[in-house]
């Protein structure tokens, strides 16, 4: 791991090894009020270094054989293990699984993000008509887990993506999935590489998944958009000197299709919700502190700090095309909470995961311009991102709103939904 992703992991307090110490991680009731939603932006990019994102996957796909999130949901190869009963400190249960024993206990790769095909489709499905219940969650890998500043595992495999095929509740299945970037080589193959970043939030929205770069912006992927390789190297990524491509044994990688860069004031991306709620749709993205003050220093895109209280910020997207519509954001509050992981909006009410360390995290939620967040319900130890789904969800629906949580800790590790009222 490079020492920007070593800080980065270590400020964003994700190691249970300094949690619980005193008051600095204990929730705290959060004050938020409206500020100028102008000063943020952000701008679409299609190209990297490389060339752009589209000819650099055409040119993969005359190499691999291309599939989508279907074909990958359809080829699962993990058994997880349905929860009958609310894990740990969570409150308000309503559904959710456990993963394999290897991926529960495994200490480099920490799951993050939560998204589910009920952020996708407004019928809960996968495709949207006849197809799968499903959910996505993103783990960032860490080369040094014991957090001692000495890397235990020499490769950063980056993040990799559990595709999880909910159609039977009684027995979920899934399998992981490498993101990665297209790059060309030297000689000018296409190729791609790793992309080594924290994933603390995604958003699955139609066809394209949002990944929060959290100095930076937003990235995209393509659904419709992912390959086939060769498993045989296991700490190899992308073209070998064999001719064959590879994704550190993985069966499929997922190619970057696209970027949003933070263009405005400074904002910390450390998480990202879907609301459906409002017209139009719109995401939020939040930032994670860990005393309630945001740090600015580092190196972030953009023009310039702006109040280092954490902050919610809204852009709205567009429905046909699935991209953020408008450059500058439509809304933005700050909100005085500390260890903010997981963001949902419902039109002016937000929705927080707070972790505490060691023990219990928190759902908590305020309106645009109230004074104050209250309490939800607890959450796992180890919370981390949220995802909002409506009861309106007609091909995957509960008979309440309910809103998806994860858990990070090795040996503590849970997806599950709660109620959204905290019943």
């Amino acid at each position: 791991m490079n020492m920007t992703r070593r800080a980065l992991v270590k400020g964003l307090g994700a190691a249970p090894f300094v949690a619980a110490t005193g008051s600095l991680l204990t929730a705290t009731t959060a004050e938020a009020a409206t500020i100028d939603a102008g000063q943020f932006a952000l701008t679409h990019r299609t190209a990297n270094s490389h060339g752009e994102y589209a000819a650099l996957n055409a040119g993969l796909a005359t190499k691999l054989t291309k599939v989508d999130a279907a074909t990958v949901l359809a080829d699962t190869n993990r058994n997880a293990t349905r929860l009958t009963s609310a894990p740990g400190t969570v409150d308000a249960f309503a559904a959710g699984f456990t993963w394999e024993s290897g991926d529960r206990t495994v200490d480099y790769w920490i799951p993050q993000g939560i998204t589910t095909s009920a952020d996708a489709y407004g019928s809960g499905l996968y495709p949207s008509s006849g197809g799968k219940k499903a959910i996505i969650v993103s783990w960032y890998f860490e080369t040094d887990p014991d957090g001692d500043g000495t890397d235990e595992y020499a490769l950063d495999k980056g993040v990799r993506l559990s595709f999880v095929d909910m159609t039977n509740a009684a027995a979920p299945t899934y399998r992981h999935v490498l993101l990665v970037e297209p790059v060309k080589t030297s000689s000018g193959a296409c190729s791609f590489n790793p992309v080594r970043r924290h994933a603390g939030g995604i958003m699955w929205y139609g066809n394209l998944l949002y990944v929060v770069d959290t100095y930076k912006g937003l990235r995209v992927f393509d659904l419709n958009t992912m390959f086939r390789v060769a498993t045989a190297e296991k700490d190899v990524c992308g073209l070998h000197t064999d001719g064959k491509y590879y994704g550190y044994s993985y069966a499929y990688v997922l190619p970057q299709c696209a970027a949003y860069d933070n263009t405005g004031k400074y904002l910390r991306y450390s998480a990202v919700g879907l609301d459906r709620a409002g017209t139009p749709d719109s995401l939020v993205v939040s930032e994670y502190s860990v005393s309630g003050t945001v740090d600015h220093t580092g190196s972030y895109s953009g023009t310039g700090a702006p109040t280092a209280t954490p902050k919610v910020v809204r852009w709205n997207l567009d429905y046909t095309n699935r991209l953020i519509s408008s450059a500058t954001a439509s809304e933005a509050v700050t909100v005085a909470q500390r260890k903010i992981q997981g963001v949902v909006s419902q039109r002016t009410r937000h929705y927080l995961a707070a972790s505490n360390g060691s023990s219990a995290g928190t759902l908590r939620t305020f309106t645009s311009g109230a004074s104050t967040a209250s309490r939800v319900c607890d959450l796992g130890v180890g919370c981390e991102d949220l995802s909002y789904h409506s009861a309106s969800a007609t091909g995957w629906k509960y008979s309440e709103d309910v809103i998806w949580n994860l858990s990070e800790y090795a040996g503590k590790r849970y997806v599950y939904a709660v109620r959204a009222d905290g019943s």
